[in-house]
């Protein structure tokens, strides 16, 4: 249980990327069934992935052109890599569930390596920081001797158990549960609906009542104890979502599933995944070019980029947050206020200073350093990527706001290369929560992140993107209600949904 909690943690989370080639783009007019796409990320390339797959029984309307618009220089949205030490390392959404079955999908289609986390994962060690001292270390491990390994894992998970008790069981179930629910999205369509807005989706899978009240009443409720709550719980969701307890029950539900045994990534890096899917689905990339307006001009929408050019679309989908973006919309749309959260993450090749945390050498720090919910605490964790040597490693710091070089060179006694990232990272969970519509004009203009408040991962917004392409076809149709049916015996089964795409 303590390996797989070190290991799960280590690895949550996680400028450059590499680009996707991009077709010159033809003469903008109007065309049947014409999409336009505006996010490359996860979202924005699972919509285009589902409307081509699920278009191609002859029963739906035909999808004669996709656009995708993406405003940066690459593809992947909020899934990003970077390099340090001449190695690369996830800089965004960096880990995968076993159970994220769209995703797995996904990188078994395209080919793609699946990444576990390394065999030295296994010998980390946690620490939970208060500012002043660590109230929790587990023993670290020794990689040259397995039997002592043997002995110090079963020790740990005495230390863990015996300072946190049967709340260590309950907190699992409390996942388990959440999970079972969210595997609801993976059955097979006769079953699953079109669903037009997020309450609907969400009441549909038993999901909805975790959204109305915070993580910490739902946690009280299951019996959690205080200290597992304020110090293992508020280290995952501050790791997480950079966020307390004060979160809502489903996003600190998934944010604790990252806790779970079996966590994964794509080697390479998980913009890969959107990469995959934009090249395998008969797409015109537009890259560097960021939509400004969306009018509706009856029977289409005229979107207007920052290279002064029109494009007409018949169906427009937002799949990017409209919290920080300034598109100008024509009628305007009202959607609930929503606050993004900020992940500043600094990566560091360096050494840490162990005075910093009152210790006399650099080995008694552990590889992963949580915190507790503190007003002065200028971080929310540390943790070792990679060791070079015992006085040059990789550091991953996420922190909520920027840390200046002053606090760097007390925190680290060397530093070789740091690197900075700001991250627009997630919504600002707050419950009870207020989703805005996936249809944000009663028509055809769409938006993929309004679920983004319930949860945000890479596989919400790939089941998110799902049930708006079918939503998509199904209002194409001039046959509703026969669409609809039509569209949920596209597939043979559940199974086939888990496991061919």
């Amino acid at each position: 249980m303590v390996s797989a909690l070190i290991i799960s943690l280590l690895f949550i989370f996680s400028n450059p990327f590499p680009s996707v080639h991009s077709d010159a783009a033809p003469e903008p007019s109007p065309s049947t069934n014409n999409i336009c796409i505006i996010g490359s990320g996860i979202a924005g390339s699972t919509v285009a992935h589902f409307l081509r797959h699920y278009s191609d029984d002859p029963s739906f309307p035909t999808i004669n052109g996709i656009r995708i618009f993406e405003r940066h220089r690459i593809v992947g949205g909020r899934m990003a890599t970077v390099s340090i030490g001449g190695d690369t390392f996830e800089a965004g959404a960096s880990i995968l569930h076993p159970k994220n079955y769209h995703a797995s999908n996904f990188t078994k289609s395209l080919n793609l390596r699946i990444k576990e986390p390394s065999s030295d994962s296994s010998d980390s060690s946690l620490g939970i920081w208060d500012g002043t001292q660590f109230v929790f270390k587990t023993i670290p491990l020794n990689p040259n001797s397995p039997l002592y390994n043997k002995i110090v894992s079963m020790a740990n998970s005495l230390l863990i158990f015996f300072r946190y008790g049967f709340s260590l069981f309950k907190m699992q179930s409390f996942v388990d549960n959440t999970v079972g629910c969210f595997l609801k999205y993976y059955t097979d369509l006769d079953s699953r609906p079109v669903f037009e807005t997020v309450d609907e989706m969400l009441k549909w899978s038993g999901l909805y009542r975790l959204t109305r009240r915070t993580l910490q009443e739902e946690l009280v409720d299951a019996g959690l104890s205080p200290r597992i709550i304020s110090e293992l719980v508020t280290v995952i969701t501050r790791i997480n979502y950079g966020q307390s307890v004060a979160i809502s029950g489903l996003a600190g539900a998934v944010s604790l599933a990252g806790s779970d045994a079996g966590l994964w990534s794509v080697g390479g890096g998980n913009w890969q995944i959107a990469a995959g899917l934009i090249n395998s689905s008969d797409v015109t990339l537009h890259l560097n070019e960021e939509i400004e307006s969306i009018t509706h001009l009856g029977d289409y929408y005229e979107l207007n980029s920052t290279k002064g050019i029109s494009y007409a679309c018949e169906v427009t989908v937002v799949a990017t947050p409209l919290d920080e973006l300034n598109i100008q919309f024509h009628p305007p749309i009202l959607i609930p206020e929503r606050k993004l959260q900020h992940t500043h993450t600094t990566f560091m090749r360096g050494l840490l200073n162990p005075a910093y945390f009152g210790l006399r050498s650099v080995s008694e720090i552990p590889e992963l350093v949580g915190t507790v919910e503190a007003p002065d605490l200028p971080f929310s964790s540390i943790s070792i990527l990679k060791k070079y040597t015992e006085e040059d490693m990789a550091h991953k710091i996420f922190s909520r706001k920027p840390l200046t070089d002053a606090l760097l060179d007390q925190i680290f006694s060397a530093r070789k290369e740091t690197i900075r990232i700001d991250w627009g990272a997630y919504p600002h969970f707050t419950a009870p929560e207020v989703f805005a519509p996936f249809v944000l004009d009663g028509l055809h203009l769409y938006y993929v992140n309004a679920f983004e408040n319930a949860a945000s991962t890479i596989e919400t917004g790939a089941v998110a993107a799902e049930n708006v392409a079918r939503l998509i076809l199904s209002r194409l149709s001039s046959r509703t209600t026969s669409s609809s049916t039509n569209l949920q015996n596209s597939a043979s089964g559940g199974e086939s949904l888990h496991f061919e795409l």
